[in-house]
């Protein structure tokens, strides 16, 4: 089975598509970029379509988002929430089980701790992925 995992953001949502089994497997890792200049809704319209695209290249059997963490800024969260929900909104569109994450969960799975930071995250996925 494939799983979509995906982490929200509005400049930048980043994408892995893990074939599981005895060995995880990368199929596909990426990122979906939007342009700074363009209006909120065109932006969200571009990561709505990235994600479908990347369901129906993959058909996963699975996706997994990585559920809202609070910033600093109240307006970061709530940008960062619109991009969840049209994410989210494609996954159900395609039927998809949704399973979402707080970030410390993942980085806790992953690393062994929950404060890790992004960059002992990518390391410990790149030695996991191969």
């Amino acid at each position: 089975m494939l799983i979509l995992g995906i982490d929200p953001g509005t400049a930048v949502t980043g994408y892995g598509v893990v074939r599981v089994g005895p060995q995880p497997t990368l199929v596909e890792c990426g990122v979906i970029r939007t342009k700074a200049d363009r209006p909120l809704p065109e932006r969200l319209r571009d990561i709505s379509e990235g994600v479908r695209e990347l369901i129906a290249r993959h058909q996963p059997g699975a996706m997994a988002v990585e559920d809202v963490f609070y910033a600093r800024n109240v307006r970061t969260t709530i940008v960062l929430g619109h991009a969840r929900g049209v994410i989210l909104l494609a996954g159900a569109e395609a039927g998809l089980p949704i399973h979402e994450y707080p970030p410390a969960e993942i980085k806790k799975a992953i690393v062994g701790t929950g404060s890790a930071t992004k960059t002992q995250v990518q390391f410990m996925v790149t030695k996991l992925l191969r």
